[in-house]
């Protein structure tokens, strides 16, 4: 009888507070965004991404960025856990690195900053406005910088399945990515699939190629969108593969900046995406815990506690998630017996 062949333990983070948020159209209280970052590190989760510190004029919902971090920094709920817990924000320019970096010599800054890179040019040139060329050159000159600050680095690569843009994009380019990332000092590197066109047989065909060029799991983080539906597949293909690390958000909320936050129209992502906003969406936090539970696979997270939290971050968002564990709950243990 043959079985599926996957990794028995994984790294899980959770993006909720950063990538979640960022594409609702009210604005989340602070505090609000601080007790889910708590509530996240109190379940086990070891790597949390809580905001984006680049100008929040065009993303209103990182306005409060500064005061997140300081509140999660100085929380007493989690203060003899913290030390165990990788706090990443998004630094795409160099302002935001430079916030970064100031914000750690203060004390309360993160812990990793994360740039982007697609491998389409004009999806990069939106997403940044630079050229890839000007992008490769700004992240060489910054990654020393930010080390020397102690901090990681984790680059994207985004665009590896096709590109909303341009289309049907070379897997094998985005392995070449992958590499120059590393080459060039940073400490991982999170495949994304940004826009949810990857289909399951194409992502284990391209981890597959990445670990076979780059072998440590460790490099390696899989970030799956739900365009299309078809996340939780990609994270089973993903770990035939090979991949260990894994992000995702509670109720599979987030994506793209939001376009109007609190009745104003706002730069957020711009029009290039979907006509449709409410199809973006990550994976779902719950389900992907459930599932990878009920696989035997330690997560090292606490599913009842992920769960009941989800349900609270139905109440934040103030609608039903996309989360269907939250609802349905886990399959009860030991009332069953497979045959």
């Amino acid at each position: 009888m043959a079985l599926l062949n996957y990794p028995k333990k994984v790294v899980l983070g959770d993006i909720t507070v950063r990538d979640g948020f960022q594409h609702e159209e009210k604005f989340i209280p602070t505090d609000a965004k601080v007790w889910l970052a708590e509530q996240l590190v109190l379940a086990g989760f070891k790597r949390i991404e809580i905001t984006n510190l680049g100008n929040p004029k065009g993303m209103p919902q990182f306005k409060d960025s500064d005061e997140v971090l300081k509140k999660v920094r100085g929380s007493k709920k989690i203060a003899n856990l913290l030390k165990d817990v990788e706090i990443t924000v998004i630094t795409i320019r160099e302002k935001a690195v430079d916030r970064a970096i100031a914000l750690r010599k203060e004390g309360y800054g993160p812990d990793r900053v994360l740039f982007m890179v697609s491998t389409s040019e004009s999806h990069h040139k939106t997403n940044s406005g630079l050229s890839l060329k000007e992008y490769w050159d700004m992240c060489e000159k910054y990654i020393p910088k930010i080390h020397d600050a102690g901090m990681k680095v984790c680059g994207t690569v985004s665009t590896i399945w096709g590109c909303p843009i341009e289309g049907p994009t070379e897997l094998k380019k985005a392995v070449e990515f992958t590499q120059r990332w590393l080459d060039i000092g940073a400490d991982d590197v999170e495949h994304a699939d940004h826009d949810g066109s990857a289909p399951p047989n194409k992502v284990y065909e391209y981890f597959s190629m990445v670990l076979d060029a780059i072998p440590d799991p460790t490099k390696h983080l899989a970030h799956f969108h739900v365009t299309r539906g078809w996340g939780l597949s990609n994270i089973l293909a993903s770990l035939q593969a090979g991949i260990t690390h894994f992000e995702s958000s509670m109720g599979g909320i987030g994506g793209q900046p939001a376009n109007f936050v609190d009745g104003v129209p706002v730069a957020g992502t711009g029009e290039y995406y979907y006509m449709d906003p409410t199809i973006t969406g990550l994976v779902s936090t719950e389900d992907m815990v459930v599932m990878m539970d009920e696989m035997g696979i330690d997560t090292g997270v606490d599913v009842d506690k992920v769960l009941k939290t989800g349900a609270m971050v139905e109440k934040i968002a103030g609608r039903r998630l996309r989360s269907e564990c939250v609802h349905s709950g886990r399959i009860p243990k030991g009332k069953r017996v497979w045959k």
